[in-house]
Formats: C-alpha cells, structure tokens, sequence
C-alpha cells in the first residue's frame, strides 16, 4: 500500500474554475487530467482532493449541488480509466461559520487522509493554482507544485517565494511527479 499521496485542488487545477461551481453541466476538466490520474495512480500515488467551498456557508450553492458536480467529476475520470482515492471538502467560510482547521490553509484533512491511508505526509505533494492549496507542503516537508491555470499566475510570485515548482497545468505536474 502507498504512503504518499498526491494532494489536488479542484476549481483552477483539475477542472475550469467558473466561480461557485453549482451545475455538473458545468464541469470542464482541464485538457489530459483523466490520463494525468490514471498514470498517478499507476505509479503507487494516492490521489486525494482537498477543496475548500465556501460556497455552502453563504448560500451560494447547497451540499446536494457540490454533491452532484463531485459525482460528475469522479463520472469524467472514470471514463479516462481514473479514479480519486477520496476527496475532502471544507464548506465553511469563517465570516459565517466561524473559523475551522480545515480549510486550506488548515490542515485538518490532509491528517485525516494521512490517518486513512497510512500516508507519510513529508513524502506528499501538493498541487494546486493558490499559495494556501501549498502551504502544508511548506508545513508537512513535502513538495508544493503550483499550476498556472485557475488563480495560479495571480499567486505565481508566491509560490516562487516559497521555494515551491511551478509549471503550467495538472498535466505538467503530473509529469514532474512522475520524473522526481
């Protein structure tokens, strides 16, 4: 069994971030993600979604909406031959909820998923188009990836700050993963 994993935004990174993503007729995954995963998960990684959706909280979309887009996603990949090991979401928004440890930057899933799976946290990567999708890459000692798509040219500099890869797209980082 894998002790690493390969830890993913959704909206920017795996698919197109069109704000609040509340529709699964929505849904665009980036070019070449399905074969991405599938190669990932070919290679012994783990691959596990950590998504924050604020969303939820301020009534912009409901659970049973993220839920159907979350089926649709999982939809697309199974019919590249790719599945995720599981995906975490955090529908808070500390503004309405109050704060939590698990929206990113927080780091309340990636230790649940280090419980579930047995993974070695130092040993993991992070991919994602925001600095707080990277921060426990800096926090755990693994290896923080930034992708272009999504927010990512926005928070390039960021990244390059904290010593983290950046490189196009999901494909690109899938790559490197795959080369490391």
């Amino acid at each position: 069994m894998s002790t690493r994993a390969v830890f993913v935004d959704r909206d920017g990174t795996l698919v197109e971030d069109t704000g609040f993503l509340r529709d699964p007729a929505g849904v665009a995954l980036y070019a070449g993600v399905g074969d991405a995963v599938r190669r990932l998960r070919l290679a012994d990684w783990r691959i596990v979604v950590v998504t924050n959706q604020s969303g939820i909280a301020r009534g912009l979309l409901t659970r049973a909406e993220y839920d159907a887009v979350e089926r649709h996603i999982d939809d697309l990949l199974s019919r590249e031959g790719a599945h995720l090991d599981a995906t975490y979401v955090c529908p808070h928004y500390e503004s309405v909820t109050g704060p939590c440890a698990c929206r990113k930057p927080g780091t309340a899933h990636y230790l649940t998923a280090a419980d579930r799976f047995g993974l070695e946290l130092g040993h993991c990567v992070w991919i994602g188009d925001r600095a707080s999708d990277l921060a426990a890459a800096t926090r755990f000692g693994g290896l923080g990836v930034l992708v272009r798509t999504g927010h990512g040219r926005e928070e390039e500099a960021h990244a390059v700050i904290a010593g983290q890869r950046v490189v196009d797209s999901f494909v690109e980082a899938a790559n490197l993963v795959l080369t490391t």
